[in-house]
């Protein structure tokens, strides 16, 4: 699913935009088969969006030990994106330095008291929507996540647009708005991302959310490698 990919082009979206989308990352016969374990146990937690106003729809997070292909994903991609992490926060110039391995940084969690698994599954029906966000669940967290499309936008909803926003030092925000196929990946800042300027680097606030879904039915897998509090 991976082995494919060109992360040196991959960084190199990401140093320039705070995101890089790679296309048909996961195949058909995996994403039906994530849709289909919604109703499964194995999660910890499921929040219903209206009831905290972030939006309308739902979602599920799994729960230790993550399905084999969720576990895959997040040890699998995390390496790659480790190079770019770091050099975001030299070029910072914050005293953080992730380690090269996705269980040193989940090490480094539970030292925190961030002990629970943070990978999910969004559901939204017609009308559903994320507001702007951003996934952050404790003191140790990751700059980057990543969201991976289970439906095909063509036959299974309409809408529903994947949304990331950007906060320019001394300018207004920008947002940006993705359209993800079938088994499409994206990746993108979880908090910020550097912004060169005539002094160095600014921090470059992102959040993101989904926008209304017209028709049907739209679920991602969200994998974010730092683990939660709560």
């Amino acid at each position: 699913m991976l082995s494919n990919i060109d992360w040196s082009e991959v960084g190199a979206a990401l140093d320039a935009k705070g995101f890089a989308q790679v296309s048909g990352v996961l195949p058909p016969d995996i994403c039906q088969q994530l849709i289909a374990g919604y109703t499964d146990s194995g999660y910890r937690k499921t929040v219903v969006m209206a009831r905290h106003r972030y939006g309308l729809g739902e979602y599920r997070y799994f729960d230790y030990p993550l399905p084999n292909v969720v576990e895959n994903l997040r040890q699998a991609v995390y390496p790659h994106l480790v190079p770019v992490a770091n050099r975001w926060m030299q070029q910072l110039n914050i005293a953080r330095e992730f380690p090269p391995s996705l269980d040193a940084l989940l090490a480094q969690c539970r030292a925190q008291g961030q002990c629970k698994a943070t990978p999910l599954i969004l559901k939204y029906g017609q009308g559903g929507f994320n507001t702007l966000h951003q996934d952050i669940y404790g003191e140790v967290y990751f700059p980057l996540q990543v969201v991976f499309m289970l439906n095909n936008p063509r036959t299974d909803f309409g809408g529903g647009e994947f949304v990331l926003t950007q906060q320019t030092p001394r300018a207004q925000s920008a947002a940006r708005v993705f359209n993800l196929g079938l088994g499409d990946m994206l990746i993108f800042a979880t908090r910020f991302r550097p912004v060169k300027t005539a002094r160095g680097f600014s921090r470059s606030p992102m959040k993101h959310g989904v926008s209304e879904v017209h028709w049907g039915h739209r679920h991602t897998l969200g994998v974010i490698f730092h683990d939660a509090l709560s």
